[in-house]
């Protein structure tokens, strides 16, 4: 092969190792190998590539020199090469020198790999720009579809852990954060974490923020509530104020961080607290993203503790509603005071409640009812008006709220070996008044500090009210149900002092009518007349002759026979009976015996001449009584008959004086008591 096809080979595989510089697909990797082919190649010993505006081109590669001034000096040697090109305003100058001088066709090989380069260099340059602008679009998709997710969280109800976790979960899968936390405010000055994305990462519990002075309150997060304004730090691993917490977050890769303010009603609620594994991630583009979401945040969450404080108030509502259904409809003041302890402790989400009672005539205050309570030391417990925070509270009729136990004063021994015992922090006490008299205390408890608000403690002076009415209502129940009791006593003794008069008027055996009056009552349970009705059947049985007060002595006390005209003027007593008794309201129901006891399963009897079941069945149940007793019993006029002979006359007259159901139901009754029938 001659010299001349070696050097055209030679040529040809130069040119072939320049075109795969084409192939290059990072900038560092071209200006790498378009420098090692130059050195190869070439015999580079000066190497230079810029690029940027033609008046300034920014160094991209220097190999052999130490800046672009030192190379242009390089030119002025007839050793040197220089190429440029300028495209869209971008300008690439590329300067080489070696050690002898470039000859013609190796200067047009060197253009050839220098616009090589600078093409790849313009592509590269091109594609990161289109990279880099769909990056940018992307994320402004993101920001987009982060703020329509947070807009379209206003319009729902939403509680305000779902709101927490909804944002902080958009936050690292729209927007790129490595982690995100919402940390609400406490009034104690501690940070809650009210959620977390991703939900099991260690860091949040890791650390320990306030939002105080203290000096747990003086990083990003304390500083965002306090002053209500976003807190940026670029740089975790040197900004001073992330200080404490730097070492946590350097070892799960953080290096910026961003605490955005939320804002609830005008006061502080908490912070969206993020994080990032990129210097100075939460730059300007991102601020006004993140503000604007912290602000949805804000929204969402006052709408749903507007939405909360409605709930809330109308729950109250129905609670008021179902205290004053139980005071309505129930007279027990035990019943109606544990729904009302119920109402409390739900509704006003406290640990233990309880009722002390007072009593005027000791002059002390002492337990009725309570729940909650893990011991039985509250049961014990008693106060004279004056004496702890119970007894300050009857004193002084207002409400005496302890929000830290610990530290008052004002308690007395039992009073704290209770909150000791059973580790309440939070007290109260609220008078229950009714007509301007003390009738108890209601007491509330918790194990926690309570915020006694001014709403909080109005709806619990609404339910001592509540209390005060219930139970000064049974109280006057329970006196008017003893006065009526002591009324029926006295009407009841009555009624039996009259039975007596007329046994001893009617020369009736002694015991006649109470002797009856107990059989009649027994039977009538026995045939189901209920409890009710046995109050009258028991006065109309002593009562059955009361008629016979108005039958004349000669009469009525005669030893012979009657005649029929006498005899005519005896059976009126029934109907002397009914217009006797019928003006007296509360003895109109015991009629039926004194006005039917005469009258005969078959109709023949008096003074109606009812028959079967038109005869009342108190009435029907006394005629079997009433004969029963008079055959076994002497009289004046007779000697008793034995008792197999009057259960003789009891079976027959079944079916035409007496009514046999009733017969059989008595009989059955001997029968229990021993009597062969």
């Amino acid at each position: 092969m001659s010299t001349k096809e070696d050097l055209l080979l030679s040529e040809i595989s130069v040119l072939y190792e320049i075109a795969w510089l084409s192939f290059c697909e990072s900038e560092e990797k071209l200006l790498n190998e378009a420098l090692e082919k130059a050195v190869r190649l070439f015999g580079i010993r000066c190497f230079a590539v810029a690029m940027g505006p033609r008046e300034r081109p920014s160094p991209l590669k220097l190999w052999g020199v130490k800046d672009l001034k030192e190379a242009r000096l390089r030119l002025a040697d007839p050793n040197g090469f220089s190429f440029s090109l300028e495209r869209e305003g971008n300008f690439v100058l590329i300067l080489m020198e070696r050690g002898v001088p470039i000859g013609e066709r190796e200067r047009q090989i060197l253009n050839y790999f220098s616009r090589i380069l600078t093409n790849r260099l313009f592509a590269l340059r091109a594609e990161a720009q289109k990279k880099e602008a769909e990056e940018r679009i992307q994320r402004q998709l993101n920001m987009l579809m982060a703020l329509y997710e947070g807009s379209r969280k206003l319009m729902e109800r939403l509680d305000e852990e779902t709101i927490a976790n909804h944002f902080v979960q958009m936050c690292v899968e729209y927007l790129g954060v490595s982690l995100a936390w919402f940390g609400k405010a406490e009034p104690d000055g501690q940070v809650e974490v009210l959620a977390q994305y991703p939900p099991d990462h260690p860091y949040p519990r890791q650390i320990r923020v306030r939002w105080d002075e203290t000096p747990e309150g003086q990083g990003p997060t304390g500083r965002a509530i306090r002053g209500g304004a976003p807190v940026i730090i670029d740089d975790i691993l040197s900004d001073p104020v992330f200080a404490p917490w730097r070492s946590t977050a350097e070892a799960f890769g953080f290096r910026s961080s961003a605490a955005f303010p939320v804002m609830v009603q005008g006061r502080p609620y908490g912070a969206l607290n993020l994080y990032s594994e990129s210097l100075g991630f939460f730059g300007s583009e991102w601020l006004r993203t993140f503000s604007a979401l912290s602000n949805q945040a804000s929204a969402a969450l006052e709408n749903a503790f507007l939405l909360s404080e409605a709930n809330k108030r109308l729950r109250r509502l129905q609670a008021l509603h179902d205290i004053d259904l139980a005071i309505t409809s129930n007279l027990d003041p035990r019943v109606t005071l544990k729904v009302l302890l119920n109402e409390v402790s739900v509704q006003l989400d406290v640990d233990a409640t309880c009722v002390f009672s007072y009593d005027q005539g000791s002059t002390t205050l002492t337990y009725s009812l309570g729940r909650g309570f893990r011991g039985n030391r509250i049961e014990v417990l008693r106060f004279k008006p004056g004496e702890g925070v119970v007894g300050e509270a009857a004193l002084e009729r207002h409400p005496v709220m302890v929000r830290d136990a610990r530290s008052c004063k004002d308690l007395n021994e039992d009073e704290r070996a209770l909150l000791e015992e059973e580790d309440f922090i939070s007290y109260g006490a609220l008078p229950m008044v009714a007509k301007g008299g003390l009738l108890g205390v209601l007491g509330i408890f918790h194990r926690s500090s309570l915020d006694f608000d001014k709403e909080w403690v109005n709806f619990l002076e609404s339910l001592a009210m509540q209390a005060s009415i219930a139970v000064d209502n049974a109280r006057l129940f329970s006196n008017l149900e003893r006065a009526n009791t002591e009324l029926r006593i006295a009407y009841d003794a009555t009624i039996e002092g009259w039975a007596r008069a007329l046994e001893l008027r009617d020369l009736e055996t002694e015991g006649h009518s109470q002797r009856v009056t107990d059989l009649t009552v027994e039977l009538a349970r026995r045939l189901g007349i209920g409890e009710e009705e046995i109050i009258h059947v028991r006065r109309g049985a002593l009562l059955h002759d009361v008629g016979k007060m108005a039958i004349p002595d000669s009469i009525l006390l005669k030893p012979a026979k009657l005649t029929p005209q006498e005899w005519e003027i005896m059976k009126k007593h029934p109907e002397y009976a009914y217009q006797m008794l019928y003006p007296i309201s509360y003895l109109r129901p015991a009629l039926d015996i004194p006005y039917c006891h005469h009258e005969r399963w078959d109709g023949k009897g008096y003074p109606r001449g009812l028959k079967g079941e038109e005869i009342p069945l108190a009435a029907r149940i006394f005629a079997v009584v009433d004969a029963w007793d008079a055959m076994t019993h002497d009289r004046p006029y007779r000697p008793a008959l034995s008792r197999e002979r009057a259960l003789e006359e009891i079976k027959r007259g079944s079916g035409t004086q007496f009514d046999p159901k009733v017969v059989e139901v008595f009989l059955e009754f001997l029968k229990e008591r021993g009597f062969e029938l």
